[in-house]
């Protein structure tokens, strides 16, 4: 089974954090790039006809800035070309402001199923210093009403280590997150990404951010709240009741077959990764002419897959199957990672559970660590 992720890279505001591919919507051609995402589509099929698929994402950017009047043709397009199978998630980001009765009224109508709400705080001070434009009393206003309307999969984010945060601060957040007992719920550390507000001000010495050991204080912080209150973590920076794990998100880290649409969009078919031309003026000149906007192909070598295999297979908790290892790469593990495995079951790093090799809850923390280990390099 495929998923497809469609990227929106529209936003009302900056936030300061964010790099993903993104504008400010006033005077950006939505209504353009709406028609030639459909367009992009449409050529997918023609070169080869897109089977039924277990997850489609739209994310951002902030899908939920476009009209409810976009959205109905950006639905019409997806329901012409991009088939969704029988109970397959159906996911859409929206931001907490953007909830209205009428857009959230348009998604259920249209079948989507699952929605991702970009929270990250719970404190209206942070939230204006993040640059976030929505506030504390809006996300209990956006949940309870798509409660309402019927969604019952709701995620929401949360981000810690943000500037000037506190333990005591960032436990009021997850406290509050969980008296909303939603099914889903992503918890991330701040990344400084070049070109972003905050990247500037870290460079300049103006981002007085928590310290190392406080970053780590709150992730143990978070683990044991979510735990706590039966949420299963499922991923590093996932939690989730039973039988709400994002489905599309666990594509992703199955390395299975994705399509990306939109502008700077990746996708990943046959082994082959592709990227999507970035600015929205490029992305829509080749659509334009009824051509795909790829920017770049990238054939994935057996090395490459094998790293990948374990970098995205270990942030689970479950680990990654050894049987599968082989039966898929041709390859013992044992003769491939035998010194590395062994030195990580030593440092109490890694697990090994009769066929899967998993995180401990000390290698949760130092994640960068363990996936290092498993670079071929020269080999």
């Amino acid at each position: 089974m495929t998923s497809a992720y469609i990227h929106i890279p529209f936003c009302e505001q900056i936030c300061y954090y964010c790099d993903f591919n993104k504008v400010f919507i006033e005077g950006q051609p939505v209504d353009d790039y709406v028609n030639l995402l459909i367009e992009e589509f449409r050529l997918w099929n023609e070169r080869e006809t897109i089977l039924p698929l277990k997850s489609i994402y739209i994310g951002g950017g902030t899908p939920s800035a476009l009209s409810v009047k976009q959205f109905e043709v950006l639905f019409d397009g997806i329901r012409n070309y991009l088939p969704l199978r029988r109970g397959g998630e159906f996911t859409i980001e929206c931001n907490p402001n953007n909830a209205t009765n009428d857009l959230l009224t348009c998604f259920k109508r249209n079948n989507v199923n699952r929605l991702s709400f970009g929270v990250q705080s719970f404190n209206d001070d942070l939230l204006k210093k993040i640059g976030r434009i929505h506030r504390c009393d809006t996300v209990y206003k956006a949940i309870n009403l798509a409660e309402q309307i019927g969604f019952h999969n709701i995620s929401i984010d949360l981000i810690y280590r943000l500037p000037n945060q506190t333990l005591e601060d960032f436990q009021d957040s997850l406290t509050k997150a969980l008296e909303l007992d939603l099914p889903h719920y992503a918890i991330y550390s701040l990344i400084l990404e070049q070109k972003t507000v905050f990247y500037n001000l870290m460079r300049q010495g103006k981002l007085p951010l928590p310290s190392e050991d406080i970053e780590a204080d709150m992730f143990e912080m978070a683990i044991e709240s979510m735990e706590n209150a039966g949420k299963q973590h499922y991923e590093i920076s996932n939690f989730a009741q039973a039988g709400f794990q994002s489905t599309h998100n666990k594509a992703y880290w199955n390395g299975e077959d994705y399509y990306g649409f939109g502008a700077g969009a990746h996708g990943l078919l046959d082994g082959t990764r592709y990227q999507n031309l970035g600015p929205i003026n490029h992305y829509m000149e080749p659509l334009q002419k009824h051509e795909l906007p790829i920017f770049n192909t990238l054939p994935l070598s057996q090395k490459m897959k094998i790293e990948e295999f374990f970098f995205l297979g270990l942030r689970q908790m479950e680990g990654v199957s050894i049987s599968l290892f082989e039966k898929k790469f041709g390859q013992s593990i044992g003769e491939l990672y035998g010194d590395e495995i062994s030195q990580l079951l030593e440092k109490d790093l890694i697990t090994l559970d009769g066929d899967h090799l998993a995180l401990t809850r000390r290698g949760i923390f130092l994640g960068n660590d363990v996936f290092s280990e498993f670079m071929l390099l020269d080999r």
